[in-house]
């Protein structure tokens, strides 16, 4: 049977994130929360890669004790352990300290794993950074963005979309890969498994100490990257009023706009010529 583990975040429900412009970090505690999109598909990879060949899955989440709601809807979907990596100081970490954190419990908590599988991208900070960093940590194989796994024996082949080019890619296990939101689309969660995830109470709730981390590696102090500014970039729209016939109108707008316009449609417009 498979040791699967998937890595799973929850991130701001909404479109305008709070952000602390002091320490450059989002304010969690200001935001409804959710699982992470991507996550979500990875997560329904593990359940599909379950279904054909049989697996227990590990469910991982590093945040606030809040973030907890995630790994209860993942034992509802169809995770078999949660474990809870809260700790007040890790908040803050950037994305090499919390690879390091996660690599630290994967090694402790799910020492036989086969794969892990992370989201390609979290939507509150798109760096795209943890999955290949959480393999470098555990020095493993790994493939990025994607959207078709099939299992035989102990080899994986992984399909994705790079470039504009559909690569196949094979992987012998153990190995790391973050699922693009393409495919593996997230089943729904039924009634019955939000009995079982909170009938169960399968989760474990992990600090610094149980992980055997030192606390002044982790949070903002032990995090290497620096961030300068935080600014919510703005879009500027001009209006501008044509009066006249139609005819006028069509063609003062095509001797203002006939390169976008004909670039838009493929064709080469006049304003003479309409």
């Amino acid at each position: 049977m498979l040791n699967l583990v998937v890595c799973i975040k929850q991130v701001p429900m909404v479109t305008e994130l709070p952000w602390d412009r002091q320490t450059g970090t989002l304010r969690r505690e200001l935001a409804e929360g959710m699982m992470n999109p991507a996550c979500k598909h990875a997560l329904e990879g593990a359940l599909q890669l379950k279904e054909t060949h049989g697996a227990f899955i590990t469910a991982i989440c590093m945040g606030p004790p809040t973030a907890s709601e995630v790994l209860f809807e993942a034992g509802a979907l169809g995770a078999d352990r949660c474990l809870m990596l809260s700790d007040a100081r890790m908040a803050g970490s950037d994305t090499l300290v919390t690879s390091s954190v996660l690599a630290r419990a994967v090694e402790i908590y799910c020492p036989d794993f086969d794969l892990i599988l992370c989201g390609c991208h979290t939507t509150d900070s798109e760096t795209a950074q943890v999955g290949p960093q959480l393999a470098e940590e555990l020095d493993l194989p790994s493939v990025a963005y994607a959207e078709h796994l099939a299992l035989e024996r102990n080899i994986l082949t992984v399909r994705r979309l790079s470039d504009g080019f559909m690569e196949t890619l094979e992987m012998q296990l153990p190995g790391l890969v973050t699922v693009a939101t393409q495919h593996f689309v997230p089943r729904y969660t039924a009634l019955g498994g939000l009995q079982c995830a909170f009938a169960g109470h399968n989760l474990l709730t992990i600090g610094a100490e149980d992980l055997g981390l030192d606390p002044h590696g982790l949070g903002l102090k032990g995090s290497p990257t620096q961030i300068i500014n935080v600014y919510q970039s703005g879009t500027h729209k001009e209006n501008l009023v044509l009066n006249g016939s139609a005819k006028k109108i069509v063609e003062e707008l095509l001797e203002r706009f006939e390169d976008r316009l004909g670039g838009a449609i493929g064709k080469d417009l006049k304003a003479g010529e309409v």
